[in-house]
């Protein structure tokens, strides 16, 4: 029996215990989906009497994994509790919390239509790429308006330190991962911190993964937001940080000639959110520090044996560029030393030995 077959039959039995009322529930087409580092996915259709429903499996990566803790719970209570907002978000279906069905815990969503243009253009009129930026920034107008006592998510964090809480998690996650002193990437940091600015007033639900790569689209409108790892509640301007800077990358919908550049998608936010734009470039920096250091700790994964994906050995490169992004943006143009931030050189002779 191969491992993928074990696998089928026991997600099938506990199908089956999810739909104790359904006529012979079986499983057709399961099958890897290969998108993003976060998190393994697979699609699959459920087929229980005459209905069929098309579904993806989110399994929690093997730890140690990119972002730790990984917490599916916490994932499937935030897609729940949107669940009838104005946020599009997959329906989510059964959660399995023990990892005693697959080895690890998973949650099942309902397929929900759309492309995601992770790095391919899409291949529309323009006027509909303008209307996806638009409905892109209305989405997470939509997230960042979500009345958070009345979906529960108020519980998920005090959000009123959110800025100081985020610094002090980043900063963790980079002493923990690194090999030795990182100059630049520590000066960042330290420059964030002395020109932290007073918080947006408004504390709403933070996505805190705001990429255009997350979003799906159906005729020129978002059908799904996706990826709610890093989610949050505190400022919303650190998801407005974030998307600036992967809007400045030309991949995916970015790479459209008609996509809107980043003022003309930010006042559509603005009118759509309520929320007024301020301290654009700290917010830029301190986005720049956060993908710096998730950068390096996808370097260090690789360099201690636990990843050989070639994806995160080439955004190692990432972390030099992206700390001097976050310096330029706070006005820092002395020379400081990266310190090593990239896998050691035999791992990464390994990797491409292996690659061939």
């Amino acid at each position: 029996m191969t491992q993928d077959t074990n696998l089928a039959q026991r997600l099938t039995a506990w199908l089956r215990a999810q739909l104790p009322d359904a006529d012979a529930v079986r499983v057709e087409g399961l099958d890897w989906v290969n998108f993003g580092h976060s998190a393994e996915m697979m699609v699959l259709t459920v087929v229980a009497g005459d209905t069929r429903r098309d579904m993806v499996l989110r399994l929690r990566p093997k730890p140690p994994a990119l972002l730790e803790p990984y917490d599916l719970t916490r994932q499937f209570t935030i897609l729940r509790a949107l669940q009838d907002s104005a946020v599009r978000v997959p329906p989510a279906l059964w959660l399995e919390g023990t990892g005693d069905v697959l080895g690890r815990p998973f949650l099942v969503m309902e397929r929900v239509g759309g492309d995601v243009y992770e790095m391919q253009a899409p291949e529309v009129a323009g006027e509909t790429v303008a209307q996806m930026c638009r409905s892109l920034a209305e989405q997470l107008a939509a997230i960042h308006s979500v009345d958070l006592t009345q979906t529960g998510l108020a519980a998920l964090d005090d959000g009123s330190n959110h800025l100081e809480r985020e610094l002090d998690h980043w900063a963790a996650e980079m002493d923990r991962v690194k090999r030795d002193s990182l100059p630049a990437l520590e000066r960042l940091l330290a420059a964030l911190r002395e020109s932290a600015p007073s918080a947006c007033p408004k504390v709403t639900l933070v996505h805190g993964d705001a990429k255009p790569g997350n979003f799906a689209f159906t005729d020129g409108e978002v059908s799904a937001v996706f990826d709610w790892e890093m989610t949050t509640v505190g400022d919303p301007l650190t998801d407005i940080g974030w998307l600036e800077l992967l809007w400045m990358q030309p991949v995916g919908i970015t790479s459209h000639p008609d996509a809107l550049d980043i003022e003309a998608l930010l006042e559509h936010y603005q009118r759509a959110s309520g929320i007024t734009l301020q301290n654009r470039s700290w917010y830029r920096a301190f986005n720049a520090y956060k993908m710096a250091v998730i950068c390096l700790i996808g370097a260090m994964l690789v360099d201690g044996g636990h990843s050989d994906d070639q994806k995160l050995m080439l955004a190692a490169y990432g972390t030099s560029m992206l700390t001097q992004v976050g310096l330029s943006e706070l006005g820092i143009d002395e020379a400081l030393d990266d310190g090593p931030v990239l896998p050691r050189e035999e791992r990464i002779q390994q990797l491409q030995a292996n690659a061939h």
